[in-house]
């Protein structure tokens, strides 16, 4: 270590702008920075969120629930921009205090139940309806294990490896040795399951893909952090034929659309308030100002 290192102080003061992309809504503080009551539609659910892959899980398992018939799974999906803070509205720290999305209400409940964390709004909705998560103690209990290793892992994957590689004002080689390292061993060991199940806790399709699908699908193909090349992401070759083979569903292709509102515009469902808006109020098909583009 050398002289002019970096030496934390004994008490770590908030005094100076973090830098980084999101510097400017990053704080060391909970609660509202603003009053913004959150808008609700008429559905059922009401999904307040963006299509980071945290967002997609939860659109992606609505979209397939919907798929299977399951009518009560009808929702609203209400655009959050993180970018302008909107997560830090009153309206969605009531739903969610630690102001980050996905957040959800279940308005066919009395009260209404507010879910939040991801991991948490997959289970309530596949215990809500009975898809997506088997019966028996060893396959629930298999695919939980893999939903919550999906939600400990990210943080290393998203805050870790994600902000140093993209994110950060300028690279670090100790931090991103680190977390690269950990993406890695994370690719190694769903790849090495892949390799004996076609889905991610065996034989069914489930939650658990759900759950990791938009964050190490998203990796290896590029989605996210245009890092594929520098993880060899081409030798993770059961999670490339998984991820393939996910991203082949209707549902999926549906889910990834909603909130999302960067790429294609014909990919860009910014808000979702009936099934029939992914034909007609995708970004193509609407004017600059959101409004249809003939009005």
């Amino acid at each position: 270590m050398t002289d002019d290192s970096y030496q934390p102080p004994r008490v770590w003061k908030w005094d100076k702008d973090s830098g980084g992309k999101f510097a400017n809504i990053n704080r060391p503080v909970a609660g509202p920075t603003h009053e913004k009551a959150l808008p609700v539609g008429e559905h059922p659910l009401q999904l307040y969120s963006l299509a980071t892959p945290n967002g997609v899980k939860v659109t992606v398992m609505l979209e397939e629930l919907l798929a299977l018939g399951h009518d009560g799974a009808e929702y609203d999906a209400h655009l959050i921009d993180i970018t302008e803070g909107d997560q830090f509205g009153s309206g969605f720290v009531e739903v969610n205090p630690n102001s980050k999305i996905p957040a959800m209400l279940d308005q066919s409940m009395h009260p209404p139940i507010r879910v939040f964390e991801s991991g948490s709004i997959l289970l309530y909705l596949a215990e809500k309806f009975g898809a997506f998560l088997p019966h028996t103690p060893a396959q629930r209990t298999e695919t939980l294990n893999w939903v919550f290793w999906q939600m400990g892992a990210a943080p290393l994957l998203g805050g870790g490896f994600g902000h140093f590689y993209a994110y950060a004002p300028e690279y670090y080689e100790y931090p991103i040795d680190r977390y690269t390292m950990e993406v890695k061993r994370q690719l190694d060991v769903l790849d090495r399951q892949l390799a004996e199940h076609p889905y991610v806790a065996g034989n069914e399709y489930t939650i658990a893909d759900m759950a990791i699908w938009p964050w190490y699908g998203a990796l290896v193909k590029d989605k996210v952090y245009d890092a594929a090349e520098f993880l060899e992401a081409h030798t993770y070759k059961n999670v490339l034929r998984w991820t393939d083979e996910i991203a082949r569903r209707p549902a999926v292709q549906r889910g990834r659309m909603v909130n999302r509102t960067w790429g294609d515009p014909a990919s860009q469902l910014h808000e979702r308030h009936d099934a029939s808006d992914f034909d007609t109020r995708t970004q193509d098909k609407l004017g600059d100002n959101g409004e249809d583009g003939d009005s």
